[in-house]
């Protein structure tokens, strides 16, 4: 049987049979019995017609409301015939239903579809017309605790109208609550049930009632079980002999600039070229088999019509990783699909682990590898970049170098045949080098999997990342690319938020949230204090705070009263605290004493500095790395300025100080992590702009 639509009728006795109140209601075939029908239930009644093919009644003429008597209620049974033969002459009814016209109250959506990435997904928004014109809605994926789902229901801008807007009642958020995480169990423990539409649940002061219901059934829909990979050892990235295969001495090959990259590797380095005895004065062999001891990996990059045999000869030579550069797999079509099949079947007949294939390969500069054909390699640091987009790797690792940004490990996961993105976020969870982790996403394979495993990492380790294809062109784009199937980027970022994932909408914002968080980890509410010697960033401040959920703390008398011992008659009196624009280190280094002394009032500082002829930048710089080694709490450095500032951000990013020369990129990626972390304490969601602008 394929998918097909339940009748509302139907929809209606799920609910019911399950505690969810829907309107009396009776299916009528002739118009005596809609008449009769109407007469019982009493009026006002709605009628609406039943048909297969009518999918969205009201578009086709087939929903009348508000039918007050049994001659109306005759002429709305011709009605509605006569609209949906006009709309769809093929359309087959099989009845109408007539059903009690519920009294007006609060509309609201609950929706529930399948998704291939991550199964069931739950959708909870403002109804009615609202769902399609502000797109207010909330998702996230099945099974959802009671703790979740009410924050499901308060994060909608919505929300208001529920708790009680002006001087319009209180809605029963109760009785919301136990509707959804009914539904929500009722669509888990029917996997015929793919996909469904409450449109709207009415909501009043006391109790609510479904007034529209769509289901979808496919009984052909198999459960099958959650496919969990096999963990990759943790040994695995811990490399001591490397084979290249495609070692070459042509600058212009790919296995030249590996072999290039992989000379300072201080392990066992083996070129592999039949061809030639020497490849940048070092030994080459013919052949894995000809290596001379264990090889713990080998970088192949031949074309991937040799890859099968490559495989079976690091099976016999017992080599426990192989990484596939090669392109031509999977995301080139039928023929390099079945290729790509082919590898894995033998990779698991050797118990050989697959990296790639159609990768760029790894960088994990502690161990001095570099696999990648990357021109430059990076610095050792404390970030890890795992990305399905080699060319986004060669991108960020140069832009890297300049910015002085170092990585712990960088990880081109290509098609992800055998070795997932899990794989690796496991492996970076585990490394003590790692303090932060950085994803670029085009698709998961596994759904739950990953949710599982990036839930126990999040849990010690703080994970950004960015989902590519959020359009249906970027979708397109990413299928095309890696041999990736992009899934709805709602999803996605649902998956994240309860899996403890930071998202974020650029590679810039992606980092400059990442490298705070590496060095401050996160901080422990949204209460912040801002220190300034510019009061046009101190007004600017407040604002950028109010935007992205930041509040500002309002300081006691006490703490008034003691900066006024310290600071200028004519300062701010306030948080933001102006210094006036000829405060001196000094005045900083004081200001910082008294914020030392009251840190248990703040969460978060916001330190602003000018160039002055007064200030010593230096200085205050200095003084600045004082501050945080003396608190217990995020510090954010805001230097802003050109050459004056280059020797202060030195002494900044030497002391592991994030600084951001922009104010409104340091409170957005602020905001951006305490919106995922520090949720609770932030300010209504419906005050905070979703996109973070």
């Amino acid at each position: 049987m394929a998918r097909s639509l339940m009748t509302e009728a139907e929809g209606y006795e799920r609910l019911n049979g399950n505690g969810i109140p829907v309107p009396p209601y009776t299916v009528a075939r002739t118009e005596s019995e809609a008449v009769a029908a109407a007469d019982a239930i009493g009026y006002p009644v709605v009628m609406k017609v039943i048909s297969a093919q009518v999918i969205h009644k009201s578009d086709a003429g087939g929903v009348i409301t508000g039918i007050a008597s049994s001659a109306e209620a005759v002429r709305a049974f011709e009605t509605i015939k006569k609209n949906v033969a006009a709309f769809n002459p093929s359309a087959e009814i099989s009845g109408i239903m007539v059903e009690q016209q519920m009294s007006a109250g609060l509309e609201i959506l609950i929706g529930g579809k399948t998704d291939p990435t991550f199964g069931k997904v739950l959708t909870i928004g403002m109804g009615g017309k609202l769902v399609e014109l502000i797109n207010d809605v909330s998702i996230c994926v099945l099974p959802a605790r009671e703790n979740e789902i009410r924050s499901m229901i308060r994060s909608l801008h919505g929300y208001r109208l529920i708790s009680g807007f002006r001087n319009e009642p209180p809605r029963d958020e109760a009785f919301l609550q136990r509707t959804v995480n009914t539904v929500a169990k009722l669509f888990l423990l029917h996997p015929e049930i793919v996909e469904f539409d409450i449109n709207p649940l009415v909501l009043y002061e006391d109790g609510g009632c479904a007034v529209d219901a769509r289901f979808y059934r496919d009984d052909d829909v198999k459960v099958v079980p959650v496919q969990v990979n096999n963990e990759m050892p943790d040994e695995l990235l811990h490399i001591n002999s490397v084979a290249i295969v495609g070692a070459s001495q042509d600058p212009n090959k790919v296995g030249y600039a590996i072999c290039r990259n992989m000379l300072s590797f201080p392990g066992k380095l083996y070129p592999v070229n039949p061809k030639t005895p020497m490849i940048l004065g070092r030994n080459a062999y013919p052949s894995l088999a000809a290596c001379p001891g264990t090889v713990d990996a080998a970088v192949i990059a031949i074309p991937a019509a040799g890859v099968p045999q490559l495989i079976q000869e690091a099976g016999e030579k017992r080599i426990p990783l192989a990484i596939i550069i090669s392109s031509g797999f999977h995301e080139s079509g039928a023929v390099g699909k079945e290729l790509e099949e082919q590898v894995i079947t033998l990779a698991k007949k050797h118990h050989i682990r697959i990296m790639g294939p159609n990768c760029l390969g790894l960088m994990l500069p502690q161990q001095g590898i570099n696999t990648t054909f990357d021109p430059v390699s990076p610095k050792p640091g404390k970030i890890a970049f795992l990305s399905q987009s080699g060319a986004i790797i060669t991108t960020i690792v140069d832009w890297s170098l300049p910015e002085e940004i170092g990585f712990s490990a960088v990880i081109s996961v290509g098609n992800q045949a055998d070795l997932r993105f899990e794989d690796f976020i496991r492996f970076v969870g585990d490394d003590p080098n790692t303090k932060a982790i950085i994803l670029y996403i085009e698709q998961i394979k596994n759904g739950r999997q990953f949710m599982e495993i990036v839930s126990r990492v999040t849990e010690k380790k703080p994970v950004v990342a960015i989902k590519a294809g959020a359009s249906p062109i970027g979708q397109k784009a990413a299928a095309s690319h890696t041999g990736s199937l992009a899934g709805n980027f709602a999803v996605y970022q649902a998956a994240f938020r309860q899996a403890g994932v930071i998202p974020a909408r650029s590679i810039r914002e992606a980092f400059q949230a990442a490298e705070l968080l590496a060095s401050e980890g996160y901080p422990k509410g949204v209460r912040a204090i801002v220190i300034s010697n510019a009061g046009g960033f101190a007004v600017l401040s407040s604002d950028y705070a109010e935007r992205f959920g930041i509040s500002i703390v309002e300081f006691p008398q006490a703490i008034l009263e003691e900066l006024d011992t310290i600071l200028p008659a004519n300062w701010s009196r306030a948080n933001p605290i102006d210094m006036v624009g000829d405060s001196s280190a000094e005045r900083y280094a004081k200001t910082f004493d008294v914020m030392i002394k009251n840190q248990d009032c703040w969460d978060i500082a916001f330190v602003i500095a000018v160039p002055s002829s007064i200030s010593d930048p230096v200085r205050v710089a200095n003084e600045l790395v004082r501050f945080s080694k003396h608190t217990h709490k995020m510090i954010v450095g805001c230097l802003i300025g050109g050459d004056s500032m280059k020797t202060p951000l030195r002494i900044l990013r030497d002391a592991e100080i994030q600084n951001f020369p922009d104010l409104e990129d340091a409170f957005r990626a602020v905001g951006n992590i305490c919106r995922y972390k520090c949720s609770e304490m932030m300010p209504h969601p419906s005050c905070i702009p979703k996109n973070g602008e």
